[in-house]
């Protein structure tokens, strides 16, 4: 195995593992897959994303944080805001109920509120740049010279979760068409913004 393919699988790898979490992000990026509504641009977004920012974390830009603590401190109380809002619009969503999966239905959000929403989940969310740009940035410094190679395989990892998540909500259409069942995706929605909420306020970066 050469060391240029040796890096890039151990970027693959890491990377793949980091974002399979069900987590803010990803819980958004499920349920407008099963909506079916902006698919394409949503998954593009944080895949080209989350491809900056690993590029960033492999150039060596983690350590910029040192330089500015206080960009880590209004990343981590705006996202607490942020996912405490949406959290509380997805429990009301669940307690409301009456939603449920059928095309050409409802008014569907416009692509600008749509891509709004996700680059708040995707660029106010500092575990984003912890996984991202420090954790990823930092185990590339163990491949020397083949930084380039491992972050590839990182951003090949992003590109084929996202778009796999994206597409293949697709596969659940038929339980989504049952208002229940977009009750309990709401619900659970609700507890992974909660979740994350209290967990990026109580741990200190």
């Amino acid at each position: 195995m050469s060391p240029s393919f040796a890096a890039a699988f151990a970027g693959f790898r890491l990377g793949l593992g980091l974002i399979l979490a069900i987590g803010a992000q990803n819980a958004f990026v499920l349920r407008q897959g099963l909506r079916r509504e902006h698919v394409f641009a949503v998954a593009l977004f944080c895949a080209a994303s989350d491809a900056l920012l690993i590029a960033l974390g492999v150039s060596g830009m983690g350590t910029l944080s040192n330089l500015a603590p206080w960009v880590a401190e209004a990343l981590r109380w705006g996202g607490v805001a942020f996912l405490s809002w949406y959290g509380m619009r997805a429990a009301l969503a669940a307690w409301r109920g009456g939603e449920r999966l059928e095309a050409g239905t409802g008014a569907a959000p416009t692509l600008r509120s749509v891509m709004v929403t996700v680059a708040a989940l995707t660029w106010a969310n500092p575990h984003v740049w912890l996984d991202t740009v420090v954790l990823l940035g930092a185990v590339s410094a163990q491949f020397p010279g083949q930084g380039l190679a491992f972050g590839a395989g990182a951003v090949c990892a992003s590109f084929l979760f996202f778009f796999s998540l994206a597409y293949g909500a697709r596969l659940l259409a038929p339980l989504f068409a049952k208002p229940i069942a977009w009750r309990v995706l709401d619900g659970l929605v609700a507890l992974i913004m909660f979740s994350v909420a209290l967990k990026l306020a109580l741990s200190p970066l």
